[in-house]
């Protein structure tokens, strides 16, 4: 997508889910809601979803898309790279990513994004991913980043 498009998209997006978060506080549903706006809205993202910290282990949370993997290898691929970072992360070839974990292998880039708590301690990511090489650039990783701070308001 030409970056125009893009952050003008994201920009809609978000004062869309900002209005849609007013109805409800429960962080969930906020997890839920993002992630179903965000699959359905932007047409390069094949997978979207959440995978939450649980006594130590990634498992898979709410998503949209093809089946996931339920629990990813400690240490391994750009979710657990983002966690112990503690930064976002924009993969633009998987294939190239060291130890990257092929849930579903029509999966060409990836971005995730860190998701904190009100406390600012990483609980888990947003993972997207995009059939594309090169889906994800400095554009998403600024809105998605805003995009989260919205289930804690």
């Amino acid at each position: 997508m030409e970056s125009k498009k893009k952050k003008a998209r994201y920009q809609r997006l978000f004062v869309q889910l900002e209005k849609l978060m007013s109805t409800c506080k429960n962080e969930e549903a906020r997890q839920a809601s993002i992630i179903a706006v965000l699959h359905h809205k932007m047409d390069y993202y094949f997978w979207t979803g959440f995978y939450i910290l649980v006594d130590g282990e990634l498992i898979v949370s709410k998503y949209q898309g093809p089946v996931a993997c339920m629990l990813l290898k400690k240490g391994s691929g750009v979710c657990w790279a983002a966690v112990n970072a503690q930064k976002s992360i924009v993969v633009p070839d998987v294939h190239l990513f060291p130890g990257h974990i092929a849930c579903d292998s029509r999966s060409n880039s990836e971005i995730v994004i860190p998701l904190k708590n009100k406390k600012d301690e990483i609980i888990g990511v947003l993972d997207v991913d995009s059939k594309d090489l090169h889906s994800f650039d400095e554009i998403d990783l600024i809105y998605l980043e805003k995009i989260l701070q919205l289930i804690h308001i």
